[in-house]
């Protein structure tokens, strides 16, 4: 399977349709899913040649709506490039871009066109853009409807860029208000500061000083505010990177109430332990962060009684010396963890362990995801009419993360000597192959998918 191809038929002996894997074909026209077939059936039906998978698995490519790119701005951190090639080689066909760390932010239309300009012609998969809420910036909320972008994000908390302020209530009241009557969404990073809580002082190398000064009351008193303002204006919730489980009863009470609200967690909240992180280990450092492994259990169960939606990556990067691995320095470390490229296999380890099933894998890592930023009509499922996007992959076999097979721009990862189960062999974005063991496109060959949302009138 050559890079670059153009793929009209694909037939495999373990095709993830609907629930069930089973021989079949997968006809293609145009980019789409033209018809699968059982595979008895497929050579009937093809007119040109047939791309034979053998035993690997074909599901959905996966859509990862939580990426910080970072370009234009801060591309030493990170770009469309690297980012998306590191995608396409971790079977992610579609990238939804977080409206920060880039500079200029998308919080205006104009940096939106800006933000568009700087990635075209640079995206080997297909690429989506979240706008952002700051402080005075709710009049050009409905414009950035307009122009494409999937939704809108917002923080409770020092957002760590200077250029991306966090909300006050006021700010969120007049957010909202410009929200109801459209279909969009609002992610809030649900960490708020806790009045009177003082830290203990302790060693800033030991991870264990870094993880009492963000406690699990931050995430809780945050997720109270996102509820109350769901259940008032009922304007679709999305809590990003939820890393604690106590505020799941909050959640399951507001859902139950009728708020429209959604819900993610991580790669690394479900695979990393505050136990295991060693001292001066600042690569594992994050917002919220990594907590301990009966906490993830709980988020596990979550996940598995459907109180936890989906699972991305916040791909977080930079460059190494925010990182200051020198000093191991938790305190002073940017907070973010690259996983882009093993988000698929991070998740199959884990969850193969707790009896999660290849179609909980496609709900959780492709639909969810999907329907979240409004493209569930064309991403995220194996149906015909749908944009013909693929992982092709072996769930069975196991890999080491090795530094030099890591595609992100800046090597940095926790997960680098890590055992895995699930090695990507292809990657395919509608019908175009544009990953292939170890090999890219010569070109890109994403495109940007610009929303079109319904907006009502403001009543």
């Amino acid at each position: 399977m050559e890079p670059g191809s153009v793929v009209s038929a694909l037939r495999s002996q373990r095709i993830l349709y609907g629930k069930e894997i089973q021989p079949a074909c997968i006809i293609i026209k145009e980019g789409k899913i033209h018809s699968i077939l059982p595979d008895s059936a497929a050579s009937m039906n093809t007119a040109g040649e047939v791309l034979d998978m053998g035993n690997s698995l074909v599901m959905p490519g996966l859509v990862d709506c939580h990426v910080h790119v970072n370009e234009p701005g801060r591309t030493s951190w990170e770009g469309y490039w690297t980012a998306t090639q590191a995608a396409a080689a971790g079977g992610v066909t579609t990238v939804v871009d977080m409206p920060l760390n880039s500079i200029p932010p998308t919080t205006t239309v104009e940096n939106f066109q800006e933000k568009i300009y700087a990635a075209t012609g640079k995206c080997f998969v297909d690429m989506a853009f979240w706008g952002g809420v700051i402080p005075g910036n709710q009049m050009e909320l409905r414009p950035m409807l307009q122009a494409g972008v999937a939704g809108f994000k917002c923080f409770l908390i020092h957002s760590g860029v200077e250029e991306f302020p966090h909300v006050s209530d006021a700010d969120l009241h007049a957010a909202m208000k410009e929200l109801q009557g459209t279909d969009s969404v609002l992610l809030f990073h649900a960490e708020r500061e806790v009045q009177d809580l003082v830290p203990e002082k302790g060693d800033p190398c030991q991870y264990s000083t870094f993880l009492r000064s963000r406690p699990d009351i931050m995430e809780l008193e945050a997720i109270h505010t996102v509820t109350q303002l769901c259940l008032q204006y009922r304007v679709r919730c999305h809590i990003v990177h939820l890393s604690s489980a106590e505020p799941l009863e909050l959640i399951r009470a507001a859902r139950q109430a009728g708020a429209p609200l959604t819900v993610e967690t991580t790669h690394h909240y479900l695979n990393l332990s505050a136990e295991n992180i060693p001292v001066g280990a600042t690569h594992f450092k994050c917002c919220p962060p990594i907590r301990n492994a009966g906490n993830q259990e709980l988020l596990w169960s979550a996940l598995k009684s459907g109180d936890i939606d989906m699972v991305v990556s916040d791909h977080s990067p930079c460059t190494p010396d925010l990182k200051c691995l020198d000093s191991g320095d938790f305190t002073k470390a940017w907070g973010g963890i690259s996983s882009l490229q093993f988000g698929l296999s991070l998740f199959w380890t884990s969850a193969v362990k707790r009896g999660f099933s290849l179609s909980d894998t496609v709900r959780l890592l492709c639909k969810e995801p999907a329907q979240l930023c409004r493209l569930d009509n064309q991403k995220g499922s194996l149906i015909p009419g749908h944009d013909a996007d693929f992982v092709i992959w072996d769930p069975e076999k196991e890999f080491t993360v090795k530094e030099e097979q890591i595609f992100h721009k800046n090597q940095m990862t926790p997960y680098i000597g890590l055992s895995l189960l699930g090695e990507v062999k292809s990657t395919i974005v509608r019908g175009r192959v544009v990953y292939s063991h170890g090999s890219f496109s010569s070109q890109p060959l994403g495109k940007h998918l610009l929303i079109q949302h319904k907006t009502h009138a403001i009543l």
